[in-house]
């Protein structure tokens, strides 16, 4: 990565491998305790993350959506190993993470950008010892770790002679967020994790951070994982989206697939809220109303019931799979599932005599 010589971490496996997801996740949970007693009494929980599953392709870009609180973060955070699940399992590259594959191993593959970029940075190191530090913590020379920084600091548009020995504070945000995409890229990672990487920059400097991302991987072979509550800017930098509703899964499927034709109500209530140029094209109604339930209490079973213009009884009582459908997509919701009980359903298939 280094132009001259090559200062390379220890090897991992094989970046092309066989034909297998980069990340495997199944039935990840996360709880958070509520202290005190209260109004739900001793014991209550909040589930930020219940039963999530899904992969993560190679060489893609997975977008996440949904409303603030519906467990993005936690699920990014979860991935990194940042706090520890409550149950669930992951396997990278064919290997189970903390199994298989130790997590100082697992971290050097799997890196993350946050969205606050000043306070992702140490402001007592300078720009150059920020991104100098992991390689040096994972067995890089000083020397060598130093190089590096100065060659990523290149890779992201700054010049290494004017921003090496700055600090932080001596940055704007647009230049901060490049130094934690650098960072992030120091130890020279398969899956980088973009948690509302872009949302606090302005617009012309959001623009230049997202081609920066798109070039960044295309020339190192990254994959992603981008968090965002900005559907257009999804849209836009995504191959496949997942849409999650109060600690659930309730769609995903390839871009083009997910914002042309939704299959999840939740999925077509958001995508009607995005802002539209075209006078014409504006929704003059809310598409949604009401806030999310309380995720100390969700509802039974679909958790979207309670807000959703389609809901039959049936959708209080059967929790929906999330189901294969025609085309791309996977979608949590009882219209889906054939037989499932609900007027919109398909019909069952019928078994082979």
């Amino acid at each position: 990565m280094i132009i001259g010589e090559p200062a390379h971490l220890p090897d991992g496996p094989d970046r092309g491998g066989p034909a297998q997801p980069l990340l495997s996740v199944r039935d990840l949970v996360k709880h958070f305790p509520v202290k005190g007693k209260g109004l739900f009494g001793k014991g209550a929980v909040v589930r930020a993350v219940d039963g999530v599953s899904f992969d993560i392709r190679k060489g893609e870009t997975l977008g996440v959506v949904g409303e603030s609180g519906c467990g993005k973060s936690t699920t990014a955070r979860l991935l990194m190993h940042l706090i520890k699940a409550d149950s669930g399992e992951m396997v990278f590259d064919g290997e189970k993470v903390g199994a298989d594959l130790d997590l100082t191993a697992y971290r050097r593959q799997v890196q993350m950008v946050f969205q606050d970029s000043y306070a992702s940075l140490n402001p007592r190191l300078t720009i150059e010892e920020s991104i100098a530090y992991g390689p040096q913590v994972h067995g890089v020379s000083a020397a060598k770790a130093r190089a590096k920084a100065h060659d990523l600091l290149a890779r992201v548009g700054l010049e290494p002679g004017r921003f090496a020995g700055r600090y932080p504070h001596e940055l704007s945000g647009g230049q901060r967020q490049r130094i934690n995409i650098a960072r992030a890229l120091a130890l020279e990672p398969r899956l980088v994790i973009l948690d509302e990487a872009v949302s606090a920059l302005d617009k012309s400097v959001e623009a230049q951070v997202l081609n920066l991302l798109q070039d960044l991987k295309d020339e190192f072979g990254l994959t992603y994982v981008f968090i965002s509550h900005d559907l257009n800017v999804v849209k836009f930098i995504v191959d496949r989206v997942m849409v999650m509703y109060l600690g659930k899964v309730a769609e995903i499927g390839e871009g083009p697939a997910v914002f042309g034709a939704p299959r999840h109500p939740y999925t077509a209530a958001l995508l009607a809220s995005m802002p539209k140029m075209d006078p014409d094209a504006r929704s003059a109604e809310a598409p949604l109303t009401g806030d999310p339930p309380n995720p100390i209490n969700p509802p039974s079973g679909c958790r979207f019931h309670t807000r959703c213009a389609l809901a039959e009884p049936v959708c209080s009582v059967q929790e929906p799979p999330l189901a294969a459908m025609e085309g791309l997509q996977e979608a949590a919701c009882l219209m889906a599932l054939p037989g499932s009980g609900h007027s919109r359903a398909p019909a069952p298939v019928e078994a082979a005599a």
